[in-house]
């Protein structure tokens, strides 16, 4: 597996699924990240609009081929360890709500998309997460429906160090479906 991780930072990004979809077509090496402070058309399953302003924490990574057809699974199993750092890092009970949201009460705070990139066959697959982390406020009509974890702790938190977990979980768990 290859250990390097290349981060892509970019202020602004119509969607880090987007770009990430871009770049592993000219032949970005797995564990490219593609991390952008805003995204101004985040989209999540179904192509759902992801409400993606400064603060949270947006991004999508190009992961090597896995053992791991179903992209629900992959899904899954980065729910969970969003879950998990939340609970170890902040001591919160977050939910998953099958198959890609993660909750804090009955309001996501987080949301993953994994697509394949699919030539004559599985060329690779991208996994975009979008995590409220940051953020003050949502529009009105979501206030009902999403929280942050500023909102929840009452103080802002690493959006650098919360991603380097998130892709060492995903690297671990990887690592271990594939022996």
């Amino acid at each position: 597996m290859n250990k390097k991780l290349t981060i892509e930072s970019f202020e602004k990004l119509p969607s880090t699924q987007a770009k990430a979809k871009e770049l592993a077509g000219k032949g970005a090496v797995p564990w490219t990240v593609i991390l952008a402070e805003e995204q101004t058309i985040g989209y999540g399953r179904k192509g759902n609009f992801w409400h993606s302003p400064k603060g949270g924490l947006y991004f999508s990574v190009i992961l090597p081929k896995s053992q791991l057809v179903d992209l629900q699974t992959l899904t899954i199993l980065a729910a969970f360890i969003v879950a998990k750092i939340i609970k170890e890092n902040f001591g919160l009970e977050p939910f998953i709500k099958l198959p890609n949201d993660v909750l804090l009460g009955n309001k996501k705070i987080a949301g993953i998309l994994t697509e394949n990139i699919v030539g004559q066959k599985i060329k690779c697959s991208i996994m975009g997460i979008g995590l409220n982390t940051n953020i003050d406020k949502f529009p009105q009509d979501l206030e009902n429906t999403a929280t942050s974890l500023k909102l929840r702790l009452g103080r802002e938190v690493d959006n650098k160090k919360f991603l380097v977990q998130i892709i060492r979980g995903l690297k671990e768990q990887l690592r271990t479906i594939a022996e």
